[in-house]
């Protein structure tokens, strides 16, 4: 039976790898994006396109009248940085923006299940030791990471209350192709930007903080499988969100020397001052994606930065989609 998906953010980065994987696996897509941060070529032409902030009565009327069996809710304001700058966008975009297709969805004349697009390290912060488990305290060190623990508990509520199935993919920094060089978001994509310009690779602080990679098909995979497993039982907000990067930790100095020999380019850094709201320490654990939905890491990193540069070096030569 052809399942009806929605992906919001679907002209997106991750969204639009999505949305190709469910049209492959023979499903009916819908996209909904502004096109904010995405762009429309990257929507697969047999989806079905929406041009709409998620904010607006007409998102919640696609959702409320779509009669989906699945919602993949990745459209985010996704900045960190623009986070600290200005919280109270943030919020509008990331908690009011969800509240909105929420309600549509209790609205509809359809259940679907909802997978929502959380975040590992800014949710965490810099209290346990990595790599952390889905019950590590949380500390938010941003707006951004705030907001996105807030529509989890807004999810728990949603789940208590009126019964709706969904569960939390708290991915860990995840790149690949299609990734956004302008955003702060993706600093591998930013890397290979810099690369392709022959300009020195820009390092806030010592370069030494950590992060968690995990590859963008990995992710792609873990939703794929989130959208078919057995749903946890209601509980506390932990069990229904998972982990999903590596468990390993590396510093932006080891991922620029990786991703460089992977370009054959010298390996040439610049450092600026350290930038508030930067977590120092990221990695989380994924075993209880594994025990729940089967899921783990298939790319290593040297592999998915070498994939990902070839992408870059082929858009450069306009043969990458």
């Amino acid at each position: 039976m052809t399942r009806r998906v929605l992906v919001t953010g679907g002209a997106g980065f991750i969204g639009s790898h999505l949305a190709d994987a469910f049209l492959a696996a023979g499903d009916a897509v819908a996209v909904l994006d502004d096109l904010s941060s995405g762009t429309r070529s990257q929507v697969p032409r047999a989806a079905e396109f929406h041009a709409l902030d998620i904010r607006s009565d007409d998102a919640a009327r696609v959702v409320r009248d779509g009669r989906f069996d699945l919602i993949c809710h990745f459209a985010a304001q996704m900045d960190v940085r623009k986070s600290v700058v200005d919280p109270r966008f943030d919020a509008r975009v990331n908690i009011e923006g969800t509240l909105n297709l929420l309600e549509a969805v209790r609205a509809g004349a359809t259940r679907p299940r909802v997978l929502f697009a959380s975040t590992g390290g800014a949710i965490y912060g810099d209290l346990a030791e990595p790599p952390v488990a889905e019950a590590a305290p949380k500390a938010p060190q941003s707006p951004y990471g705030v907001a996105k623990l807030s529509v989890e508990h807004y999810l728990g509520y949603y789940a208590r209350v009126h019964a709706l199935d969904a569960l939390a993919l708290r991915f860990a920094n995840v790149y690949g192709p299609r990734q956004d060089p302008h955003g702060e978001a993706g600093v591998v994509a930013i890397f290979c930007q810099r690369l392709l310009a022959e300009a020195p690779l820009t390092v806030y602080g010592d370069g030494l903080q950590t992060r968690d990679y995990v590859y963008v098909l990995d992710v792609v995979q873990a939703v794929r499988l989130a959208a078919a497993a057995p749903m946890p039982p209601v509980g506390a907000i932990d069990a229904r969100a998972f982990n999903i990067g590596t468990a390993r930790e590396t510093d932006v100095i080891t991922l620029a020397k990786t991703l460089t020999a992977a370009a054959g380019a010298p390996l040439r850094l610049e450092h600026a001052p350290a930038r508030a709201g930067d977590q120092r320490r990221s990695a989380m654990r994924s075993d209880a994606a594994a025990r729940a939905l089967g899921w783990t890491p298939a790319t290593a990193l040297a592999d998915g930065l070498r994939h990902t540069w070839t992408w870059f070096a082929a858009r450069r030569a306009g043969s990458a989609r």
